[in-house]
């Protein structure tokens, strides 16, 4: 499932609309184990550059505030590990509107700290178990002071950091370039987008455990097509 954007602009709570745009009659043949443009994915009108060699570069465009990210979270993770080094996994945490930012700089910061992996599953249960509030410089610098293991100084450092500023403006103009319109949003090769609400929107009346599942069957075809482009050009 996605978190639209204009959903967020409106009431700041999650939405579960499939994405139904460009969906013509011949997608009714389209399955997760044979994706279709259009149906299962899309395609941007735009390939963006990648530096993830001859691996296969797989971003997710996130939020952690998004209950469907949240539910994602485990079986992404699961998936990136099977990958192996076949794929360079990289995560942009979005801004659809200034209140996500403080977010966003959460991230950047544990990424620098290396601890981002192991503190993601930890803000999520936070935020949508624990119903904790983790969305302000002050709420964040007060679950990141409990955390064990957690050096809260240098992590306020690079909270505040020039660095992570940049990597602020940068994230933005990811989201630009790949259109993301809503989350979890998944780019694969820098040039084709899937989500569990993209693959998954014939069995919108599913649970969403099985659009998920969906999404990830159509992650691996969509890897194996980049990976095949990318041989292709040796």
């Amino acid at each position: 499932m996605r978190f639209l954007k204009q959903a967020c602009a409106a009431l700041g709570l999650a939405a579960s609309l499939g994405f139904t745009l460009g969906l013509t009659a011949s997608s009714a043949a389209a399955s997760p184990a044979n994706p279709q443009e259009g149906a299962d994915y899309r395609v941007l009108p735009q390939a963006q550059p990648t530096d993830s060699g001859n691996k296969v570069e797989v971003t997710e465009f996130f939020w952690y505030s998004c209950p469907h990210c949240a539910a994602f979270d485990p079986a992404l993770s699961a998936w990136v590990k099977k990958q192996g080094d076949k794929i360079v996994f990289k995560q942009v945490p979005v801004a659809f509107r200034e209140s996500f930012i403080p977010q966003q700089k959460m991230y950047y910061a544990l990424e620098a700290m290396g601890l981002a992996g192991e503190m993601n599953p930890k803000i999520f249960r936070a935020i949508h178990v624990d119903r904790q509030v983790v969305d302000t410089d002050a709420t964040i610098m007060d679950f990141i002071g409990k955390q064990p293991g957690v050096d809260k100084a240098k992590f306020t450092d690079l909270y505040n950091s020039f660095g992570t500023q940049t990597k602020v403006r940068r994230a933005a103009q990811l989201q630009e370039s790949y259109k993301v319109d809503g989350v979890p949003m998944i780019a694969i090769g820098g040039r084709y987008l899937t989500s569990p609400s993209i693959a998954g929107a014939a069995m919108s009346n599913q649970p969403e455990t099985m659009q998920q599942a969906a999404s990830l069957q159509v992650m691996d075809a969509l890897v194996a097509k980049v990976a095949a482009e990318k041989g292709g050009k040796k």
